[in-house]
């Protein structure tokens, strides 16, 4: 608990400084647009320079969601790439500006910092405890849209960090739900849930928690740390307390140790993650083949290898631009938010407004938007989720990009009744 509410402090603390920061470093930054003027009637603002319209992408390229960011970004390029080769926004082109962050605070901090007068907004922000470290800022001075791979229900509220898909505690009630109805958990059983500290693992357990009381189960917590990467302790533990089922809320590296070390002690229950707790490349790892059996995921969309024509032509186009990367689905959340910020910037050009205030209306006015992954995602609602529904994958080498569905999309009646922060 004390862990808890010293991160929280830590997180008010560096929101707090950023305000100063940004009051200065935007009385001194010249790459900014001019709200004053136009271009063909058009009112541009911050982010547009010249004929470039200029989107910040904070990524994770060396730490602990090395795979999911660099597969991000790469997606996002593309689409940018694509879209200028149509002719691009308004007459602009779009650059996309890269910061690795590498998972660490301090450097997710000054990324924004640097970054935030010179682009328009962000189509990428890995990390639910660095947004949400700069969420007042965003919400108070700077105004810009924010779509980041993070989920965390701690983030709703605002009309310009915008979480695409459902957030963790939603997500958790679908997988759990999953586990009710599909994997034999019944009232009077315990289940497992083994969690970062901070804003994703504490997103998720209210989801688990909530679902618990709910059906009549027992939730028995094991909270982590990113740098935690054997789950020995945590396997022993929920062994011992005779859990029927584990929801693993943590990256890919906890997921993988967790599985393996749970098939190798012979401890043989369903184990369940959210949508960031997986990447592909670790089915070539000793802990594939326990992945393959045991192991599943909530996702807040199709896997990579969906049945759809969106998803076979991106799966073509990735090849072709990467032919020597791995197919996986931080490619689908990096399309998904970078195409779902193209459609707002189309929006606003629409009605003659590229300025950042003009473009946060347009994705308001966006209630029903799908690239193709079989999720339709509503925008009009700041204090919602763009969606409630959840995506039941399961491991496969056999398949493209790594991930079959084993429960189609959609939403569980708790999850649909449930109230996020309520």
């Amino acid at each position: 608990m004390t862990t808890r509410y010293a991160a929280r402090a830590a997180a008010g603390a560096l929101a707090a400084l950023l305000v100063l920061a940004g009051c200065s470093s935007k009385a001194k930054d010249s790459d900014g647009g001019d709200g004053d003027k136009s271009a063909g009637g058009v009112k541009t603002g911050e982010g547009i320079s010249g004929k470039t319209i200029t989107l910040g992408a904070l990524t994770d390229m060396t730490g602990v969601y090395a795979t999911l960011g660099k597969s991000v970004t790469q997606a996002q390029q593309l689409y940018v790439k694509q879209l200028n080769a149509a002719g691009g926004v308004c007459g602009y082109k779009v650059a996309l500006s890269v910061r690795d962050h590498g998972y660490d605070p301090q450097k997710a901090v000054s990324g924004y910092t640097e970054l935030e007068p010179k682009v328009l907004g962000f189509a990428q922000f890995i990390g639910s405890p660095f947004v949400a470290a700069v969420k007042q800022r965003i919400d108070g001075q700077d105004k810009g849209l924010v779509l980041p791979q993070a989920w965390s229900a701690a983030l709703l509220g605002s009309p310009y960090i915008r979480v695409i898909g459902s957030t963790y505690d939603i997500e958790t009630i679908n997988a759990v739900d999953f586990l009710i109805k599909e994997k034999g958990v019944k009232k009077g059983d315990r289940i497992g849930h083994v969690y970062f500290e901070g804003d994703y693992g504490e997103s998720a357990l209210v989801g688990s928690r909530h679902i618990a009381k709910e059906a009549g189960l027992t939730v028995v917590e094991q909270k982590i740390k990113p740098t935690d990467n054997d789950m020995t302790a945590q396997v022993t533990a929920l062994k011992q307390a005779g859990v029927k089922a584990i929801v693993i809320s943590a990256g890919p590296r906890q997921a993988a140790s967790l599985v393996g070390v749970a098939a190798a002690s012979g401890f043989a229950v369903p184990i369940i993650g959210n949508n960031s707790a997986f990447a592909p490349q670790l089915l070539a790892t000793q802990a594939g083949p326990a992945l393959m059996k045991s192991y599943y995921v909530a996702s807040p969309s199709l896997p990579i290898g969906a049945d759809t024509p969106e998803a076979k032509k991106l799966v073509a186009d990735y090849r072709a631009a990467y032919p020597s990367d791995a197919l996986d689905n931080g490619i689908v959340a990096g399309w998904t938010a970078v195409s779902a910020f193209g459609e707002a910037l189309k929006k606003a050009c629409a009605n003659k407004d590229l300025t950042r205030e003009g473009v946060d209306k347009a994705l308001l006015s966006i209630d029903s938007y799908d690239v193709g992954f079989g999720i339709a995602q509503n925008f009009t609602d700041p204090k919602a989720p763009s969606s409630r529904e959840s995506v039941i994958l399961q491991p496969d080498k056999s398949v493209t990009g790594g991930m079959k569905v084993v429960r189609e999309a959609g939403a569980s009646e708790v999850a649909e009744a449930y109230t996020p922060g309520a």
